[in-house]
């Protein structure tokens, strides 16, 4: 998808509520209070057969300082010069304010396709904003309601000849200068090998503040999310898709989640959320500490949820440049984590400055290794060796005398490793010879730091007649002199 469209306008004019439509999901965080968008946020559209890409942006505001606004407004001025066309939305009940007149200056200067539609134009009280809006000089607005969806065939109209130009100029950019050889597609062995059409998924997720967005920016190598010493800046769960040491990934950029309890703003419930989400569609999660105060309550319980997912971890401690005496530092830090965190003992534990940018290259490999050991797969002969060794060095306990039996291990997944043993009266193993199993194989079978599902299965009563009271045959019960019921 060659062509991309950047919606821009006026805070609350409706233009998450558009880029939802397009894309066929709400990605994008939706309220009725302005200011919602802070981030650019991309997104696959589909408009009959159209298909391109779609940028939802920050409402534009009139400040050009340093404040949050004015810094708002320069990552939308950025995606505007980008885009290769822009659609301006206005709100057609509200009718065109001073505001969208300096917008629409703007776009005259900065893009060569402006596209203006008039949203909220269902019903007639929105007839005298859409009359207004051709004072604006940018054409025709085009009426529609992405609310409802009305007047998308119209939008269709003005974007098809833009998509198609595009399309031929990409198609004569791409034709090759010489023919070359295609070779057969080597048979996939071991993990996914991720590509541009399925890239590496990566959550990084922590508290407000702790620097997601400046890692994200550090790892692209430009000021592509919106920064600042201003906790909770990131709303939306923003992706961006790049090659990272020659790897595609997609990184996830999340809002800071802080305790249930201090989450009491709509949006603020909205955004966590959408890193909830976040986390379960990744891979691996990177869970980024403030290098100042790591290993909080609230970093705990982020980095066991990223466990519970059953998602590959990563721990970060961002900041290191500020810290002094590093040696002494890291080796608090690691007792730490081994106490805090046992659930992912051995994963990967990495010191980096998002400011900087030092420590990319080894959360580069902490990240790759993580994703390895996620993808691990133990055969079945390997594994029963391993459990009779198992046993011999510690023997399940034997509750009313009977000792419990362990007669089969086998791997059934990966992404998580999950292993799967037949036993007899499995419900009654305590959980501490389940640690010992699953300690045991991080250990032998190099799987540190990722979650580990193990699962006791019993075999059933191989023998069905075992409860059954054997009947008298009819012959006999004659010659016994017993009743037709028999026993």
């Amino acid at each position: 998808m060659s062509f991309t469209l950047a919606i821009v306008g006026r805070p609350n004019v409706g233009k998450s509520t558009l880029f939802n439509r397009l894309v066929g999901k709400r990605l994008a965080l939706v309220d009725d209070q302005p200011g919602v968008t802070r981030d650019l946020r991309e997104g696959e559209a589909r408009l009959g057969d159209l298909r391109f890409t779609v940028i939802d942006t920050a409402g534009l505001e009139e400040a050009t300082d340093e404040s949050l606004q004015g810094r708002m407004r320069k990552l939308t001025e950025r995606a505007v010069g980008m885009a290769d066309a822009c659609l301006f939305l206005i709100d057609a009940r509200v009718g065109v304010l001073p505001a969208d007149e300096i917008l629409a200056d703007i776009l005259r200067r900065k893009s060569a396709h402006v596209i203006l539609a008039a949203n909220k134009a269902e019903g007639a009280a929105a007839d005298a904003g859409v009359i207004e809006a051709f004072a604006l000089g940018l054409g025709d607005p085009v009426r529609i309601s992405a609310e409802h969806g009305e007047g998308m065939g119209d939008l269709y109209a003005a974007l098809a000849p833009l998509v198609e130009e595009a399309e031929i100029r990409q198609i004569e950019e791409a034709a090759p200068e010489t023919d070359v050889d295609i070779g057969e597609e080597d048979e996939e062995t071991g993990p996914r090998v991720p590509t541009r059409a399925k890239p590496l998924q990566i959550a990084v997720v922590g508290r407000p503040n702790a620097g997601k967005s400046t890692l994200v920016n550090a790892i692209l190598g430009e000021e592509r999310l919106l920064t600042g010493p201003e906790a909770g800046i990131t709303r939306d769960a923003i992706s961006v898709v790049l090659d990272w040491q020659g790897v595609p990934m997609r990184v996830f950029d999340t809002a800071g989640m802080r305790k249930k309890a201090r989450v009491q703003d709509k949006v603020e419930k909205l955004s966590v959320g959408d890193a909830l989400r976040a986390i379960k569609f990744a891979e691996v999660v990177v869970v980024l500490l403030d290098g100042q105060a790591p290993f909080e309550t609230q970093d705990l319980k982020i980095a066991d949820l990223a466990e519970r997912e059953g998602r590959a971890v990563v721990v970060a401690v961002n900041k290191w440049d500020l810290e002094e005496d590093r040696q002494g530092k890291l080796k608090a830090l690691k007792e730490e984590f081994a106490r805090a965190l046992p659930q992912i003992k051995g994963a990967p534990l990495v010191t980096v400055s998002a400011l900087t940018g030092r420590g990319l290259d080894r959360l580069n490999e902490a990240v790759m290794s993580a994703y390895a050991v996620w993808n691990r797969r133990v055969s079945t002969a390997k594994l029963n060796r391993w459990l009779a060794g198992m046993l011999e060095l510690h023997p399940p306990p034997a509750p009313g005398g009977r000792r419990i039996k362990l007669r089969y291990m086998t791997q059934v997944k990966t992404r998580p490793p999950g292993f799967v043993v037949m036993a007899s009266n499995p419900e009654k193993l305590p959980e501490s010879y389940r640690r010992y199993l699953v300690n045991g194989l991080r250990e032998d079978f190099a799987m540190p730091g990722t979650p580990i599902r193990l699962t006791f299965r019993g075999q059933g009563d191989q023998n069905p007649f075992r409860t059954k009271k054997r009947k008298t045959p009819s012959r006999l019960r004659k010659h016994l002199g017993k009743g037709p019921a028999g026993g």
